[in-house]
């Protein structure tokens, strides 16, 4: 398999190497900075480079344009300008809304991995290891080239999970570009409250709460403007949410402030804890017609649903016209949640 990577910072080099170790791709990036190509090489991260998008698109039944969010949507397009017809395409930016190629050889992706250093001397074929993997297939997205690129995110050791892109932005609009907002506004009030002073001792709350303030401008002012609808509506929600508490305080309401705080240890045990650990898997198989986009029209309703595929597989007929979808679900709820939600699209569906 002849794997292209365009952009080789630190997620795109994890992914070459990743690529490399557990898919044993071929690996050919694309950089416009020579020195990071040259960087990319040395390291392993891939096997060879060129200035040239062209060059590295040609022959490669996977892409991944990891780029800054800013220039993601004319890149993409180039790149599928130059891609072969069985290509799948996909990106690894932080917003997808603003993404609108609609080709069948394109999904949206966004891997929730990253570390504390950029650049591709920190890459790490392990960088993906359990870490959710966002995909946003449209309906127009080819069921076999979805699977493809599924394949491949698992083997990565990632968590392949389909949602919608409007999903996607809200729920990175609330879970990460709303808490770097507020780390922001955490150190700029601490600053003007201690009047430039340093900070005096204290526990790691402060430290903890404003670890991604100031995060790199060049990549992070294109995120917030990318997503700035999802980020308003959030924004707003929790300058209601503050006023309401700072009324508590105000009226010296023990009881209401009591309910708060245990309210939001409440939603925080409930959105962390999964209980997918160590879950049996389960098949599903389902008989689908072949038409354009039923196998995104699958992975989306269970990824709305919060179902994980853990693997997928398809079977096309002898004659083409239709084909058995295997799905493998964490855990006997889900599994069942999963029959159901197939089901309801009008698609014969059971456990294997």
């Amino acid at each position: 398999m002849r794997v292209a990577v365009i952009g080789v910072g630190l997620i795109g080099g994890s992914i070459g190497l990743a690529a490399q170790d557990r898919l044993g791709a071929e690996v050919v990036g694309f950089d416009p900075d020579p020195v990071a190509l040259a960087t990319a090489v040395d390291r392993g991260a891939i096997n060879s480079g060129s200035l040239a998008l062209t060059d590295v698109v040609v022959g490669a039944q996977l892409a991944f344009v990891a780029a800054p969010v800013g220039v993601l949507d004319g890149l993409v397009r180039e790149v599928l300008d130059h891609a072969p017809a069985d290509c799948i395409v996909s990106d690894v930016g932080s917003t997808k809304a603003s993404l609108t190629v609609d080709d069948p050889r394109f999904c949206g992706g966004h891997p929730l991995a990253g570390a504390e250093t950029a650049g591709v001397a920190n890459a790490r074929g392990d960088l993906f290891d359990g870490a959710v993997w966002y995909l946003t297939p449209r309906p127009t997205t080819d069921g076999i080239l979805l699977e493809r690129l599924h394949r491949a995110i698992a083997a990565f050791g990632a968590r392949p999970l389909s949602i919608d892109p409007d999903t996607h932005d809200r729920v990175m609009a609330s879970v990460s570009h709303l808490p770097h907002v507020l780390a922001n506004v955490l150190v700029a009030q601490a600053a003007r409250a201690l009047g430039g002073e340093a900070i005096p001792p204290t526990g790691p709350s402060f430290r903890d709460a404003t670890r991604v303030a100031g995060a790199n401008s060049k990549i992070w002012t294109d995120i917030y403007l990318a997503n700035r609808t999802s980020l308003v509506e959030q924004l707003d929600a929790t300058v209601d949410r503050l006023r309401q508490v700072r009324d508590l305080l105000e009226a010296g309401d023990r009881d209401g402030i009591d309910a708060w705080n245990d309210a939001a240890a409440g939603d925080r045990r409930r959105l962390l804890e999964s209980g997918l650990e160590g879950a049996d898997v389960f098949e599903l198989r389902a008989m689908v017609p072949n038409r354009p986009g039923v196998i995104a029209d699958i992975a989306l309703a269970l990824g709305r649903a919060g179902v994980n595929i853990v693997d997928m597989a398809l079977s096309p007929s002898a004659d083409f016209r239709q084909g058995r979808v295997s799905v493998w679900v964490s855990g006997d709820e889900h599994t069942t949640r999963a029959e159901g939600l197939i089901g309801a699209l009008g698609i014969p569906v059971a456990r294997a």
